[in-house]
């Protein structure tokens, strides 16, 4: 008998390995690949090929607009649509198309199971054009904590209150699908992993006569660099320092204009080689993570837990999800979300005690194995096998049990 069959549904993937676009989909996947037959479905994006194989993975991508106009998928989707508003028109289209596109992937492949990452559009489109087929649906923080209206929140409820399993970042994230219907018993923190292979690790960083400082993540509200620049201006360490700016996002001019004067580079969005460099050479990664106007704010940035990985010491904002990963002045320093002052003490205090940096980062590296996505996929690949068995043998979902939370070193 061949492996069971696993469709996979996403929205963000990297048109080529390696190239800077999150590759927590395809890493995640690729470590579950010995378990399942996988099929990636994704939408066009600029450079990814219609149809290829990916390590163990068969990708394919569907168009959804014109080609010349078709860039809603090409990032973030929340953030693209905020920053050109006529993106909206791609919307339905990108629904319709993905809807015929997972039809045809049952058609040719017969899966058994389907893994949605975010409840929409990806969840509300397998409920839409897969039903029958058990769904695990995977919400990493965005469409949970931004889309709040009501229509939204309805089709939220419709999706986690069908779905086999429903996995979430952090312990807020499982209270809010719990509110909107999610079965206790079905629900589950399991953040996403990183590929700690991919990290150069084990070297100490040498002293250097100005302390190298990182930030990595998109360039958009919730990810806080305006509050890190604020707090960069207005309360510089006493040390000499340059911060380096890794991603790109609609705020780019917007922060480059606030930064002019400063010793900060933008260098946008790296591949996997580069952004591993850039982790081994800086002093102290920060990741000033704020709640955006909208509502949405991260879950778990994978880019957190590649830093820890690769030894930084980090600083990082008190919310739910980071403050998960980060135990207290142990393996990292916490402050207030927006609070640049407070960001600004935290700076310093690394920045003048290269042997506290040291320290931090050691135990970072420590707490960040268990988020190491061979560690990570063990947890995933057992529920979606319980979820293939219980359709196997007629079982109802609720008979699923929430699976046991990974074990942090």
């Amino acid at each position: 008998m061949g492996k069971p069959r696993l469709l996979v549904l996403a929205s963000t993937y990297p048109a080529t390995p390696g190239d800077g676009t999150p590759s927590f989909v395809r890493d995640l996947s690729l470590a579950m690949a010995e378990a399942f037959d996988i099929e990636v479905l994704v939408p066009a994006v600029p450079g990814g090929a219609s149809r290829e194989s990916d390590g163990g993975l068969t990708v394919t991508r569907f168009r959804y607009f014109w080609k010349r106009w078709e860039d809603l998928a090409d990032g973030a989707i929340l953030e693209n649509v905020r920053a050109r508003r006529s993106r909206l028109l791609q919307v339905p289209c990108l629904l319709i198309a993905e809807h015929r596109a997972v039809r045809r992937a049952i058609r040719r492949n017969r899966p058994d199971a389907i893994h949605a990452y975010w409840i929409i559009p990806q969840g509300l489109v397998a409920r839409l054009a897969a039903r029958g087929i058990p769904t695990v649906v995977t919400t990493l923080g965005g469409d949970l904590y931004a889309l709040r209206s009501g229509a939204a929140r309805r089709v939220k409820r419709g999706v986690v209150r069908h779905a086999a399993a429903v996995t979430v970042m952090n312990e807020e994230m499982r209270e809010i699908v719990e509110a909107l219907g999610g079965r206790p018993a079905a629900v589950s923190v399991m953040p996403m992993g990183f590929d700690l292979s991919s990290l150069a690790t084990g070297s100490p960083r040498p002293l250097r006569s100005s302390v190298s400082v990182l930030f990595v993540g998109r360039l958009v509200e919730k990810k806080g660099l305006a509050v890190l620049l604020a707090a960069l201006r207005e309360h510089p360490p006493r040390s000499p320092w340059r911060l380096t700016v890794v991603g790109d996002g609609p705020l780019r001019a917007e922060l480059e204009l606030t930064a002019a004067t400063m010793p900060v580079s933008f260098v946008g969005q790296l591949g996997r080689p580069d952004l591993s460099n850039a982790y081994a050479a800086a002093d102290i990664a920060i990741f000033p993570s704020v709640r955006a106007a909208s509502g949405d704010q991260d879950g778990l940035p994978v880019a957190l837990l590649e830093a820890m990985g690769s030894g930084c010491a980090v600083i990082a904002s008190d919310l739910p999800g980071l403050s998960d990963a980060i135990q207290r002045d142990v393996s990292g320093i916490l402050v207030s979300p927006g609070d640049s002052a407070a960001l600004a003490d935290a700076i310093t205090l690394l920045a003048d005690n290269p042997g506290q940096r040291q320290r931090l980062g050691e135990r970072a590296a420590a707490r960040a194995r268990g988020f190491d996505v061979t560690s990570v996929a063990r947890g995933y690949r057992d529920l979606l096998v319980k979820v293939v068995e219980s359709k196997v043998l007629g079982g109802a979902a609720s008979r699923l049990e929430r699976p046991k939370p990974l074990e942090r070193p």
